[in-house]
């Protein structure tokens, strides 16, 4: 019996799955998802990231078994995996959504599209999300996007097994692939039940922090979506989640301003997300190499081994920045702006290459996304040449979100002690209070790495005259031409009005049930 092949990858999910939606169409399917040793040894893999990927993969397998699927989850390279099940059934079609991925995984699908061919099977890729692949202008790139946000979501099929499938064995641990770290003890858990639940919490209640309360670590844990390990890994996809989010901001009450700002907020993170992603899709090389080739040389050679180890062991001695090391090593999750914070450090008064910064950070991010990541460690580290760098200062960064100390006080149990006054700098506390306080800089806490003033003077210095180098300069349009949002404000504005809401949801449901927001109990109050 002939059947076709639905590789999931990033996309664990069933909700809007074109590629599923397409196969299932045809005939009978056989779902595949290959855990890929050669993939999870890479240096931006992580042993939560494993973890976290199995924990979707129940669900998955769980929901594909309610629909009469059996998940076949086969340890081994994909295409090893592909002609293993080739040769027990061939099969003519393989499905799958587009990944923006690292290189690893750029060189990974172009083996499998050199297998496809010579075994004449068609492998269909599906676009996700906001990426286009093989953009030729950026400039139509909004349009697609938003083209892209109000289709209709895909209904779930009804599926028919094919393909007598491989025999599935135990999946090896973290340490057998050689993974490294720990796994972070109050890191979120995968699978698309908790996506949907921690959804339903962030827009019924916690989206009326989201504007002003997503800055500060500590408003941030509950003021953010928290969605985004879910929308990496495909859990939930951007479609439903943009067009849950135009729903709701339509129906909600006059007076429930908050989270209406709130949700307008989160639906721009939305499309930031898929802009910065497009990046890498556009120029999968910026993962390690400088997207302005004239910021090469800038760092390499001045990285310091020994900074960069007491950055990752948080032992800069600058508690805001240590105590964000410590809350990573502790949840795999940390806001944005205390990201760039960590990255500024790293790049400015550390001076450190944004590369090795990168994978350790890569590492501790649950949510870590290629796209965003490597486009966001350029950004940060001033190497895009299109970007106006901002550098962070820790000292400041701690007395504007953390003015009480207690982030730091939580995630720094040596620093509890101390006053307030000295906090934020506790290298300035006089000898005579560090002995009434029991506390000695260089015995209790490390001194800084270096003066943070004259340090970032000096990085700044490095930065901007090579900024001002004319070639350098010249060379900064086609840098901006590839990857510059084309925005205007007044474009922003169109924008706005695109994205208002339909009259009426169209979803998965819509011919047999409730409404998305129906699905999820959304409450409409304000």
């Amino acid at each position: 019996m002939s059947y076709g092949v639905v590789w999931f990858k990033k996309d664990l999910r069933l909700f809007d799955h074109e590629p599923l939606a397409r196969a299932a169409a045809v005939g009978p399917i056989l779902a595949l998802h290959v855990v890929e040793p050669s993939l999870w040894r890479q240096p931006d893999m992580a042993t939560q990231h494993y973890l976290y990927v199995q924990e979707c993969l129940r669900d998955l397998f769980d929901a594909l078994r309610g629909r009469g699927l059996v998940l076949q989850v086969v340890l081994g390279e994909a295409v090893e995996v592909l002609e293993a099940l080739h040769r027990r059934a061939p099969f003519k079609q393989l499905w799958s959504h587009e990944e923006t991925g690292t290189i690893a995984t750029w060189q990974r699908d172009k083996a499998v599209l050199a297998w496809c061919r010579h075994r004449q099977v068609t492998w269909t890729e599906l676009p996700t999300g906001g990426v286009v692949r093989r953009l030729l202008d950026r400039d139509r790139w909004h349009g697609i996007w938003e083209e892209r946000m109000t289709r209709t979501p895909l209904p779930l099929p009804d599926l028919v097994p094919g393909g007598p499938g491989l025999r599935m064995e135990r999946l090896p641990s973290p340490w057998t692939l050689g993974l490294r770290g720990d796994d972070p003890p109050d890191r979120q858990r995968g699978g698309r039940n908790l996506a949907m639940k921690t959804l339903r919490d962030f827009l019924e209640e916690r989206s009326r922090g989201y504007r002003g309360g997503i800055s500060s670590p500590l408003t941030a844990p509950t003021a953010c979506s928290r969605l985004s390990p879910y929308l990496a890994h495909g859990c939930l996809g951007l479609r439903e989640v943009v067009q849950t989010v135009r729903a709701l901001r339509k129906d909600l009450p006059a007076g429930a301003t908050r989270r209406r700002r709130g949700l307008e907020a989160f639906e721009s993170r939305l499309h930031w997300q898929s802009h910065f992603i497009q990046k890498l899709e556009s120029e999968p090389e910026i993962e390690v190499a400088n997207m302005h080739r004239g910021y090469d040389g800038l760092r390499e050679t001045a990285h310091d081994e020994a900074r960069f180890e007491a950055l990752i062991s948080g032992k800069t001695g600058w508690p805001m920045v240590d105590a964000c090391v410590a809350m990573l090593r502790q949840t795999g999750w940390l806001n944005f702006r205390m990201r760039a914070m960590l990255v500024s450090v790293a790049a400015y008064p550390l001076w450190l290459h944004w590369r090795p910064v990168g994978l350790w950070l890569a590492r501790q991010f649950l949510d870590y996304e290629p796209g965003i990541h490597w486009s966001q460690m350029q950004m940060q580290s001033g190497t895009t040449g299109i970007n106006t760098p901002r550098i962070y200062n820790p000292i400041k960064q701690a007395s504007d979100h953390d003015p009480d100390g207690a982030f730091v006080r939580h995630w720094l149990p040596a620093l509890r002690k101390l006053p307030d006054t000295w906090l934020a700098q506790p290298w300035l506390l006089p000898y005579d209070l560090q002995e009434r306080h029991e506390f000695h800089v260089g015995r209790d806490w490390p001194a800084p790495l270096v003066e943070i003033v004259s340090a970032t003077r000096e990085a700044k210095a490095r930065l901007f005259a090579r900024r001002g180098d004319p070639e350098v300069r010249a060379a900064k349009q086609a840098v901006l031409n590839r990857h510059g949002s084309r925005l205007s404000p007044q474009g922003k504005a169109r924008a706005a009005a695109r994205r208002r809401p339909p009259a009426r949801l169209a979803n998965a449901a819509e011919a047999s049930g409730p409404s998305l927001p129906e699905q999820l109990g959304l409450g409409l109050e304000p």
